[in-house]
């Protein structure tokens, strides 16, 4: 799981500031009101920055996104754990060059379990000599030069069906909720 350096754009909303305090302080009634509606405001833009997606895309470690997924459904008042929003991580990995008619695997580092639900898979391959540029998964018109990008409890594993290894940068997305 991520650290809390590894958070996104993650501003704390716990009140800090008690109004009634500034209330009872011995402060011009204007200077009270300008101080409540700073904190309010304050707490406005934690807000909003936490809903904003982080794009902050690193390969060192996995990071919290910001996205917010609905409560486990399997989670309802009579179980032992409150449903909340779950959050969803993202891990960037560096798979270097497609592979030539064959599968390639390379490790991902993700725990999973059977709480692991994977969001979004996709990658991106360059070919940085003929500056060519694909999705992944592809899928060509006639079939013949389809990519298929799966992810098992260990690794993200690349198949092509023709000679792909002159696309040579390959980074593969991982979004994945934990619960």
């Amino acid at each position: 799981m991520a650290s809390s350096s590894q958070f996104g754009a993650y501003v704390p909303t716990t009140n800090i500031w008690d109004p009634s305090i500034i209330y009872a302080s011995n402060l011009s009634p204007e200077l009270k009101e300008i101080l409540v509606r700073m904190y309010q405001n304050l707490n406005l833009m934690s807000n909003v920055i936490n809903v904003k997606e982080t794009a902050q895309y690193t390969n060192e470690f996995e990071m919290i996104t910001s996205q917010q997924w609905f409560p486990n459904p399997n989670l309802n008042s009579l179980s032992s754990t409150t449903p909340t929003q779950r959050p969803v991580y993202r891990k960037v990995i560096n798979f270097g060059a497609l592979p030539n008619t064959t599968t390639i695997s390379v490790a991902h580092g993700i725990t999973c379990t059977s709480a692991t639900t994977f969001t979004k898979i996709y990658a991106t391959a360059s070919d940085t000599t003929g500056l060519n540029y694909i999705p992944i998964p592809y899928a060509s018109v006639s079939g013949a030069t389809n990519i298929e990008i799966s992810i098992d409890n260990t690794n993200v594993n690349i198949t092509t069906i023709s000679n792909r290894s002159s696309f040579n940068v390959c980074y593969v997305i991982l979004e994945y909720i934990q619960s």
